[in-house]
């Protein structure tokens, strides 16, 4: 004789069939670029000090330029996305150690003033020690500007976020690593100096590859909350960006025989970096909108 169950199945609804959490409503480009151009700017700066120690004039100006210029942007886009600009004011009235979003607000104002700074004398040609030493203090808040982003996202409600906790760090640590590989490709094509390319060959093979592991990671995730990584819109695009990136690591390989090599390579690895924080975004988006993902992460943490 089969025994019946005393309690139904659980059934993952809501009042009225509204979402649990409130949806993000973070817009599309914005949000996407102000994390690509936060992490270039970032890993460029670090790439920027790396050249000037081996004396690569070339590079240390591109990866100056490249620095500023990617935060400026980006912190013009989080503006946007905030809507009015005292929003991102009012954010800086504290320093909060204990919060993600005070310490990357000060982060990307520090990170911005320094870039200017360096990449002003970079211009110019003068002050040639302050902007060494700006330049210097860019490379500290630079992997921290590329990294807080995935450590912001994880410490939100959203459960497709802040279950990847391990696992969203170190997308945006490759992805800052695959951005500057990006902005050198150009800058070492533009030159014409294949010198220039052997350094960024290399960090665009070691970026693609954490980026990619970490992606695959996500995909690999048996809990609930893995699902939005796993399928539809998501899934696709973390699909996408990950075979982008690796083909544009592949591409790289040529980048000293071919400028097309190398400026293929770099919109490759441009686009695969973008495309993964549009999949990251749709992915928090879609599981805080199901209330299966809240309820169930919040019933069994560890799923």
């Amino acid at each position: 004789m089969t025994e019946q169950l005393a309690v139904p199945p659980a059934d993952f609804a809501s009042y009225y069939g509204r979402p649990i959490l409130k949806v993000t409503r973070w817009r599309e480009p914005h949000l996407p670029a102000y994390l690509f151009l936060g992490e270039l700017s970032g890993a460029a700066a670090v790439l920027g000090v790396a050249a000037s120690a081996r004396r690569r004039p070339g590079l240390v100006k591109a990866g100056r330029l490249v620095a500023a210029a990617a935060a400026q942007a980006g912190a013009a886009f989080l503006t946007a996305e905030l809507g009015r600009p005292e929003r991102f004011l009012n954010m800086l009235r504290v320093a909060k150690p204990t919060s993600p979003m005070s310490m990357g607000s000060w982060i990307l104002v520090s990170h911005s003033g320094l870039t200017a700074a360096a990449a002003a004398s970079s211009v110019t040609g003068r002050a040639a020690v302050i902007g060494g030493a700006a330049a210097a203090a860019s490379a500290v808040t630079g992997p921290l500007l590329a990294a807080y982003p995935g450590v912001l996202l994880a410490n939100t409600a959203v459960p497709a976020w802040h279950t990847s906790h391990r696992e969203l760090p170190m997308l945006f640590a490759g992805g800052a690593l695959t951005a500057a590989a990006a902005a050198g490709l150009v800058a070492g094509a533009l030159s014409g100096d294949p010198a220039d390319l052997g350094p960024v060959q290399r960090l665009a093979l070691i970026g693609a590859a954490v980026e990619g592991t970490a992606e695959f990671a996500l995909e690999r995730r048996t809990d609930v909350a893995a699902e939005p990584y796993q399928q539809g819109q998501s899934a696709m695009m973390l699909r996408g960006a990950r075979l982008t990136t690796m083909l544009g690591a592949a591409v790289a390989l040529g980048a000293r025989r071919s400028r097309i090599a190398a400026i293929t390579s770099a919109s490759l690895l441009a686009g695969g970096g973008l495309l993964a924080k549009y999949a990251v975004l749709r992915a928090g988006v879609a599981s805080a909108k199901d209330p299966k993902y809240v309820v169930q992460t919040q019933r069994d943490p560890m799923n």
